[in-house]
């Protein structure tokens, strides 16, 4: 299978729609679908700098653009759901914060996903049911590796806050904690 991978691009937002904006890289504007939550905090003609999740379909490549990696990671574990498409999943990932998201999850709150137009109740159970066990399985992998790279970052001086800030925005390609840690290190200028 092809994978093709677009990490994050960086340019001056030149549009914004409802769901999606115009963002010029270097003199070409690339559309990129956003969550309302992500678009709500971004400002015309202003820098902007979004994690990207590339989808191909046939005759298409469409970007969904993320303002941190924690929102693209959850927003993959969304697709992975059978019958969950980019789409669907934008609209999911905006209706609240992670955290509440991640607690409707937890209790099986199918109430908290009434807000998505378009999914029924068959399907509002399934990913209930699909992301309940991927997201335990998520969580204990990050913290892992987190844990690792915050703790050296503390005995480097930085405070808590600003080492989970730095590292909540690290593309998940970027693996090994030396290479975690130096990316951390360029987020926070130092």
């Amino acid at each position: 299978m092809l994978k093709l991978m677009i990490g994050f691009l960086r340019g001056k937002i030149k549009l914004k729609e409802e769901i999606y904006l115009i963002l010029d890289v270097q003199g070409i504007g690339f559309k990129v679908f956003c969550s309302k939550k992500s678009l709500s905090q971004l400002d015309l003609e202003k820098e902007a700098e979004l994690f990207i999740f590339l989808n191909r379909t046939q005759n298409v490549l469409d970007l969904y653009g993320f303002l941190n990696k924690e929102e693209k990671d959850f927003f993959e574990i969304l697709v992975d759901v059978p019958g969950v498409g980019p789409k669907a999943a934008l609209i999911i990932v905006s209706i609240g914060s992670l955290e509440k998201l991640r607690e409707a999850i937890k209790t099986g709150d199918e109430k908290f996903f009434d807000k998505v137009p378009g999914i029924g109740e068959k399907k509002i159970k399934k990913i209930i049911l699909e992301l309940s066990g991927k997201l335990s399985q998520e969580v204990k992998k990050e913290s892992q590796k987190d844990n690792e790279a915050l703790g050296a970052l503390v005995n480097l001086g930085i405070s808590k806050q600003k080492a989970r800030e730095a590292l909540s925005q690290i593309p998940k390609e970027i693996e090994g904690p030396e290479n975690i840690i130096r990316e951390a290190l360029k987020r926070l200028g130092k």
